[in-house]
């Protein structure tokens, strides 16, 4: 099984070393792809610099920030080239616990698509303000309301994908750029038929840095729910 994770960057020049570090120390067979956004602190030549010390490590370097959707369609063509078998999304800011990536891999071989989520029994967040678990939450209960399915974080960043799956989906007509990106990969995915599943993990919010959340980020996804939930309620009438 060829694993690739795939962990964008923008400014996580504070958490790079530690992420990489914590991936293979629970994961010594996997591979990662740093995606690069042209990041103003010096992340990029940081990447670089890992890459040159462990075969494992790959970077691809992108001209400016476009997205988180960019960055992950960029990668999962990358490991369409490299021939890997599934590709596993992570952030960079270490609240992605490395730890808990062998909890999806172990059941992605009979599945499409394996979410870590913090919203089934024993996952959780930590050191997450209330307003942010209420947004959250709200999201995905939204989602759930306007998309259907039976998914309980549609709006989570920690997963991995099978690659013969993802060959199938149409990633050109993908529309969504922010962390909506997240969730319409989720419906695609249901709407396609793929097999879904989510295991519990624990979110840990970061320590270094800021989030890169915005109201706009936010208004994107909503506004994408809404599209999505009309379209399905109008297929069904």
């Amino acid at each position: 099984m060829k694993v690739l994770v795939i962990m964008p960057t923008f400014n996580e020049a504070g958490n790079i070393h530690k992420s990489v570090s914590n991936l293979f120390e629970f994961n010594k067979d996997v591979e990662l792809l740093i995606v690069d956004d042209n990041s103003p602190d010096g992340t990029g030549k940081l990447a670089d610099d890992l890459a040159t010390s462990d075969k494992r490590i790959h970077v691809l370097h992108r001209k400016g920030k476009e997205g988180l959707g960019a960055a992950y369609i960029a990668g999962f063509k990358w490991a369409f080239e490299n021939n890997f078998d599934y590709v596993a999304e992570m952030d960079a800011d270490g609240s992605h616990r490395a730890v808990d990536l062998p909890k999806l891999l172990a059941i992605c071989s009979t599945n499409d698509l394996v979410i870590g989520s913090r919203y089934v029994k024993g996952g959780k967040t930590q050191n997450w303000p209330i307003h942010r678990q209420w947004l959250s939450r709200g999201g995905n209960i939204y989602a759930r309301l306007m998309l259907g399915g039976k998914l309980n974080d549609m709006t989570a960043g920690f997963r991995v994908f099978d690659c013969s799956f993802l060959k199938r989906l149409d990633l050109a007509t993908i529309n969504a750029r922010g962390y909506s990106f997240q969730i319409e990969m989720a419906y695609r995915t249901l709407r396609a038929g793929g097999r879904a599943a989510e295991v519990p993990i624990t979110f840990v919010e970061r320590e270094i840095g800021t989030s890169k959340m915005s109201s706009n980020i936010v208004i994107e996804a909503l506004l994408l729910m809404t599209k999505f939930g009309f379209q399905r309620l109008f297929r069904i009438s």
